[in-house]
């Protein structure tokens, strides 16, 4: 079995959105030489494309040549702009697309990215329907968006596609951090409105009474972010000392033997016996308590969580088990 890789070309983009982690500083490029790299001395079977807007990499369909020749499976996450830059051709390599809507109607949608958003978005869903690539709406859920869910399935569901929720990280601002009752509010009322394709957003797998609450993050899950450095997670605090892509020739698959993997991968003793199992690793990280409970751990506050929920009919997206994530229909 071979990893899922995450990967930013560029952290070049076209918006400025307040809710973005990616490094806004002087803008990186990875390489074709680097792509080839990575498949060279990684078993890769499949690649997911994030942070910055990926097309304005100038290697960008080149890369998808490459990776769609050796049969690794591609998917986008985009604005929107990626998923119209690219030809016809190049979208159908995809085996499948996401496009990021974090609000239900066309004013709040633009007022928090830029106008003219909200129009872009269903114009490249529009034009992935047509090439018959599947497309997902992907949503960060927030403190500013948490009651939003049910109107979001309900976009989703008059376009006929899936919708893709993650908890808002606080990489660079704490502004639109969810409290604890923002995010199960939000849960419930995600589960309450729509059948669930797959959760592997750990804290809430386990209110599902679900077993291996986990992040897949570190074990078969792998990310590359635009500096070259290989990381556990997009939202995983980076330094200077982490292994990079030009390391992989030495290391191989032992790179998931490096500190950061070893800590991303560890129960914190204090959660051992809590059905949270510590959570998502990169949300303690972040905020400095690697060996505390998830911040939304419901059982090391007395309150036992459990989540009613439906399952949906199985579906074959990439991204279902390779990041913390909660796919509904």
């Amino acid at each position: 079995m071979g990893f899922s890789v995450g990967i930013g070309l560029t952290n070049d983009c076209n918006l400025s959105c307040p809710h973005c982690y990616r490094d806004a500083g002087s803008i990186e490029q990875l390489t074709l030489a680097h792509i080839a790299t990575i498949c060279a001395h990684l078993p890769v079977d499949a690649m997911g494309f994030g942070t910055g807007e990926n097309a304005l990499n100038p290697e960008f369909p080149a890369i998808l040549e490459l990776l769609h020749a050796r049969g690794v499976r591609l998917s986008l996450a985009s604005n929107g702009y990626s998923l119209m830059a690219l030809d016809d051709a190049h979208l159908r390599m995809f085996h499948d697309v996401e496009l990021s809507l974090d609000f239900a109607t066309e004013t709040r949608q633009n007022r928090f990215r830029v106008a003219g958003n909200w129009a872009l978005v269903h114009a490249a869903t529009a034009r992935c329907r047509a090439l018959a690539v599947p497309v997902s709406i992907l949503a960060t859920l927030m403190s500013v968006n948490y009651q939003e869910m049910p109107a979001l399935v309900a976009l989703a569901r008059q376009h006929g596609v899936h919708l893709r929720v993650n908890a808002y990280q606080s990489v660079k601002t704490d502004e639109f951090r969810l409290s604890y009752a923002q995010f199960w509010h939000a849960y419930r009322a995600l589960f309450a409105t729509a059948e669930v394709v797959s959760c592997a957003e750990p804290v809430v797998r386990a209110a599902m009474g679900l077993a291996d609450a986990h992040s897949p993050c570190a074990h078969t899950s792998i990310r590359f972010n635009p500096h070259g450095q290989v990381i556990p997670c997009v939202y995983w605090p980076t330094s200077e000392d982490m292994p990079t892509i030009a390391d992989l020739p030495r290391l191989g698959a032992t790179v998931l033997q490096s500190r950061d993997f070893a800590q991303a991968r560890r129960v914190p003793p204090r959660a051992a016996t809590c059905k949270c199992q510590g959570g998502c690793a990169s949300r303690r990280a972040l905020a400095g308590q690697l060996d505390a409970h998830d911040a939304y751990c419901p059982w090391v506050r007395g309150d036992d969580m459990r989540l009613d929920w439906q399952p949906a009919p199985a579906v074959d997206l990439m991204r279902a088990r390779n990041v913390c994530t909660t796919i509904v229909r």
